[in-house]
């Protein structure tokens, strides 16, 4: 096989995963490059919170992860992960320094709140109440000198944090001279027929097809199949899952991946929850709903912030309570339920049914992307919304759920049972927290199709604790590593800033194995 060019290590995808990996890589002594698919570098992560899950006790972190697996992912994948989450907050500090960044975590935050009871304040422990979940808390960039996020990364539109932790490892990445290409694709890795031990990796930049070798190894860290629709089409049930960030998500390392024969994992979980859609068919993503601070099963009290909605399906019922322990997560599986009986999805769309108060408390959506070709900012009064057609707006009931194609009988009914439930201050039907009720009764009352809406996808090649991606049957694959979301090891449930914390801890182990590596000869 002929090269253009020749690196010790190749990364691909320029997200937290993929810019972790490449630091480690070339701390290791290995000649990094780093290619980035997109015009722009960020993937995923440059629109997140940047809230990094840390853990205080690596057998507690690994006994909560276990059980929120639920049997899908092996131990040793798993200790893998809970003994670098102990490591987080140090090693974001020490990362921190290349530009005096300023940090926090959630420890510290809630004891400068003097033990007050703060809804918005993230809480020390995981989403649930399973063994381990006391020894969670977040790790946070809150501050970059001189950085703003307008000059800086303009196309990232997401939460404020997640840009501020991308330029962290960002000037790392440039630090330690690491290449970095944008508008770089990664087309097929170029492997050894026999052993089938990988040896480069073939790209294409302005039209021009390259083929580079990696003397020692290629990491991929490009992420999930957010982006590609015949990916969701046959690995998801629910159709269709609307993608909330990043285009150019296409599953390009799951394929390259299954091209050497590697198995996969959790292709069926995806972490999301309800948004709508863009009356411009050219909008390419879905805007999600508020986003509300998550609450603790058993602690329902504590959730008191008012949600404006209620959801209702095609049939003008409602179907869950809108409001769950951690929407963000498992806000979309109701929406994926199939009825065998009609042969329908009944819940996707379904419908978000609001009135003037709710109308005025909040912008009702939040738009997020890494994305140079498309913005979209959502009014702080949802006026320019209800102008655009993204919401409808009647005076009655009646006239809101004949402009959703809605049955006009069924609408008034749920609504008033759901009034009734909000005097009642219970939520026999669902369980919404009663703090976060309020009835639909004010003139004039608004409404729109919501559809299920993934931020990301966790499925992907399976990997061991080393990072090494593994083959169908059970044996590495040479030379080929994976970090970040691609293959994540969250299975079954998924823990808020996990993927922050998985895109550290899997960033620094393939980096680190990469560059231990012999270079081929």
């Amino acid at each position: 096989m002929r090269f253009d060019e020749t690196y010790d290590i190749i990364v691909v995808g320029f997200g937290l995963a993929g810019g972790i990996s490449a630091i480690n890589a070339a701390q290791g002594g290995a000649k990094t490059l780093l290619i980035e698919k997109s015009e722009v570098p960020g993937g995923l992560s440059i629109c997140s919170y940047g809230a990094a899950r840390s853990a205080r006790d690596a057998a507690s972190a690994f006994a909560y992860l276990k059980t929120t697996n639920d049997g899908r992912t092996p131990d040793d994948v798993l200790r893998a992960l809970a003994d670098g989450m102990c490591g987080i907050e140090s090693y974001v500090r020490e990362l921190a320094q290349v530009n005096n960044a300023v940090i926090t975590t959630s420890i510290e935050d809630n004891a400068s709140a003097g033990g007050l009871e703060d809804p918005n304040r993230r809480r020390l422990s995981g989403n649930y109440p399973f063994p381990g979940t006391e020894t969670f808390y977040h790790t946070t960039v809150v501050d970059v000198p001189g950085f703003d996020v307008a000059t800086h990364y303009p196309w990232a539109n997401g939460a404020p944090n997640g840009p501020k932790l991308f330029k962290v490892v960002h000037d790392n990445v440039l630090k330690h001279g690491v290449g970095v290409r944008l508008a770089t694709s990664a087309l097929r890795l170029i492997a050894d027929p026999e052993r089938r031990e990988v040896r480069g990796i073939r790209v294409r930049h302005d039209g021009v097809e390259r083929a580079i070798k990696a003397r020692r190894a290629v990491i991929l860290a490009c992420g999930g199949f957010e982006g590609n629709d015949e990916m969701k089409t046959q690995f998801l049930e629910g159709k269709p899952i609307l993608n909330a960030a990043a285009r150019t998500n296409t599953g390009d390392g799951i394929r390259m991946a299954q091209d050497l024969g590697a198995a996969l994992w959790h292709m069926w979980h995806i972490h999301g929850a309800y948004g709508f859609r863009h009356v411009d068919p050219a909008y390419p993503y879905a805007i999600r709903l508020k986003r509300f601070p998550d609450w603790f099963p058993g602690e329902q009290h504590k959730a008191r912030l008012k949600m404006a909605w209620i959801l209702l399906d095609q049939d003008g019922k409602r179907f869950m309570s809108e409001y769950q322990p951690y929407t963000q997560d498992t806000g979309v599986r109701p929406l994926q339920h199939y009825d065998p009986a009609t042969q329908r999805f009944p819940r996707n769309p379904a419908y978000m049914i609001c009135d003037e108060e709710g109308r005025k408390m909040y912008p009702l959506g939040k738009a997020t992307s890494n994305d140079p070709g498309v913005r979209y900012y959502w009014s702080d009064d949802n006026l320019k919304e209800v102008e655009l057609g993204i919401l409808k707006r009647a005076d009655t009931l009646e006239g809101l759920a004949i402009a959703l194609g809605l049955e006009p009988a069924a609408v008034m009914a749920s609504v008033a049972r759901w009034n009734g439930m909000c005097a009642s201050g219970s939520d026999e039907n669902f369980g919404r927290p009663a703090g976060t009720m309020m009835p639909i009764r004010t003139l004039p009352y608004y409404g729109a199709p919501v559809w299920a809406t993934l931020s990301n996808t966790q499925g992907g090649p399976v990997h061991d604790a080393e990072s090494r991606i593994i083959d169908v049957y059970g044996q590495p694959i040479p030379r080929l590593y994976s970090a970040g979301e691609l293959g994540s090891a969250f299975g079954h449930l998924y823990l808020s800033g996990g993927n922050i914390a998985e895109c550290l801890v899997t960033g620094r182990i393939a980096g680190r194995n990469a560059a231990s590596l012999a270079p081929w000869r």
